[in-house]
């Protein structure tokens, strides 16, 4: 029977098992020789509950909070239950390749741990719950158009089958927020919000970079210790060799979960060493976005215009560096720093194999005898999707709905492939741009044949991968500046309909649509930046 979340008990095991500030003035400071500074959550005005998250209150056993009321008061930081220990973690790391010292959990402020229906437990955290020793200038507050996309995001990724943080509920403060969106000197209040995310572990590259940093060995093994037994304790009581087999399998984790997002067009926009999960999960969703004109190059982040870092194709090959990182902070836990490199190069292995397999996937296709020929099929297709700009997700889409008549050849490939690209290229009509995608298709059909299963089951096979549905930007950006109007219908008719991403829904056939005109350039839709 789901209970009240004021009901719950929360147990601490970050708290009990690390080294903890034992200073309680919460203002901006360093912190050397601690995991964490304890510290509560600053009260707001008027908290209400904007949207919940059914199936992780499920998961949580806790029942759907009203409105208003004692679980609301929790969720937005109000009340702190007597179970709880709330606390930010330290941590440093590396910003657009640049050190950048301590950083922590500047906004960001741990409750305790639920037990789940699976047996884990979940942390739970708020984010924008109020200041922290870590929050250096900022007032440890977020915006609801931050909150909102953080929320959806964590769970559409979840629906999607993507590695992710969870979230639990929304709730708006009653207070503004002054933020100056692209930092370009037109700072503006907005409403405030905090979001209750929920994870099995908040701890990041970072926390492991910082103890490095300033030359804590024993902090460095106590919390390597403690994530192992906790989150990894099949792979044995800690030791060098486990310490080997800890960062493989992070790199392992790490390389599936890139695979996801580039077969599903996800761009995380800011890939620093602090925003990379430790159980190789999809944390901190601030100016994400998602590819819609298929462009390696793109990023939502204006942040990274200068040197486009975190571009969707860069995303590869910079959680590579991350993970370098990882393995330079986790040096003094082992005798020989080279012990270390095969674990670096499992995460290469993992996503090679893992992108090509989906990939594969995506296409209808079952690996063949001859892997070169189906490696050099799947590669032609990339670039000419660029040359032709599609919409990669309703390219795949509407290709898994094409198979039929493909295979049936009964029409003309080349009329087949020019239906495709009026279905999902952004880019006027234009032979040149898309002779490629059509030699590939005529290509691909012939592969196709090859396939020993049914027409119904390929096609099946490549709906139950290719999402009609995903968090387009401007999707986001308008149930955003509904819901700071006063209107929630947006909100939680996107969140629905996000459950179902594979499904076709046709009475919501309007958010399966390719990017509008307008929103090619509107601030939220097509660019962000690091401000929440």
């Amino acid at each position: 029977m789901p209970q009240p979340l004021e009901n719950a008990t929360f147990t601490n095991s970050f708290v009990d098992e690390l080294a903890g500030d034992p200073s309680r003035e919460n203002v901006p400071r360093q912190v050397p020789g601690y995991h964490y500074s304890p510290v509560a959550p600053t009260p707001v005005a008027a908290p209400r509950l904007l949207i919940w998250s059914e199936e992780m209150g499920a998961e949580l056993g806790l029942a759907r909070p009203p409105e208003q009321g004692a679980a609301t008061e929790l969720l937005a930081g109000n009340r702190v239950a007597d179970s709880m220990r709330p606390y930010a973690a330290r941590y440093g790391g590396h910003q657009f390749g640049n050190w950048a010292g301590q950083l922590g959990d500047g906004r960001a402020i741990s409750l305790g741990e639920l037990p789940g229906q699976d047996g884990l437990r979940w942390e739970v955290q708020l984010k924008g719950a109020g200041p922290t020793p870590y929050s250096r200038r900022a007032d440890g507050r977020a915006v609801l158009r931050s909150s909102v996309r953080e929320f959806l995001c964590s769970e559409a990724m979840y629906h999607l089958g993507v590695p992710t943080t969870r979230a639990l509920s929304l709730v708006s403060t009653g207070d503004a927020v002054v933020r100056d969106m692209f930092y370009d000197g037109n700072a503006h209040p907005e409403p405030g919000a905090v979001v209750a995310r929920i994870a099995p572990s908040f701890v990041r590259f970072g926390n492991f970079q910082i103890l490095l940093a300033h030359d804590e060995p024993e902090n460095l093994r106590a919390l390597a210790d403690y994530v192992i037994r906790q989150h990894f304790p099949e792979l044995g009581e800690p030791a060098p060799e486990v310490y080997v087999a800890w960062l493989a399998e992070i790199s392992r984790r790490t390389a599936e979960m890139v695979a996801h997002w580039q077969t599903v067009g996800f761009v995380h926009g800011v890939m620093n060493t602090d925003n990379m999960s430790i159980l190789g999960l999809t944390i901190d969703y601030g100016p994400y976005g998602w590819l819609e004109p298929y462009e390696p190059g793109w990023t939502p982040n204006t942040t990274d215009f200068t040197n486009y870092r975190y571009a969707f194709g860069q995303q590869p090959r910079v959680a590579l560096w991350n993970l370098t990182q990882l393995a330079q902070a986790l040096t003094p836990l082992v005798p020989d720093p080279e012990l270390l490199r095969p674990a670096l190069n499992q995460f290469v292995a993992t996503f090679n194999r893992a992108h090509h397999v989906r990939l594969l996937a995506k296409l209808g296709l079952t690996a063949s005898n001859d892997e070169d020929a189906d490696k050099q099929l799947v590669g032609a297709l990339l670039p000419a999707m660029e040359a032709a700009e599609v919409d990669m997700t309703i390219f795949y889409r509407q290709l898994a709905h094409l198979t039929p008549r493909l295979l049936a050849a009964s029409e003309p490939v080349e009329s087949l492939g020019r239906e495709l690209l009026a279905a999902a290229s952004y880019a006027a009509p234009d032979d040149a741009a898309s002779a490629s995608l059509l030699v590939w298709l005529a290509q691909y059909a012939a592969r196709l044949r090859q396939e020993p299963a049914t027409l119904e089951a390929i096609r099946a096979g490549m709906l139950a991968v290719n999402p009609k549905y995903v968090l387009r930007n401007y999707l986001a950006q308008q149930a955003i500046e509904a819901a700071e109007a006063g209107d929630l219908a947006p909100l939680h008719t996107l969140h629905e309909v996000l459950k179902r991403p594979f499904d076709e829904q046709p009475e919501q056939e309007a958010l399966a649509a390719r990017r509008p005109e307008w929103a090619a350039t509107k601030p939220g839709s097509a660019t962000l930046s690091c401000s929440s």
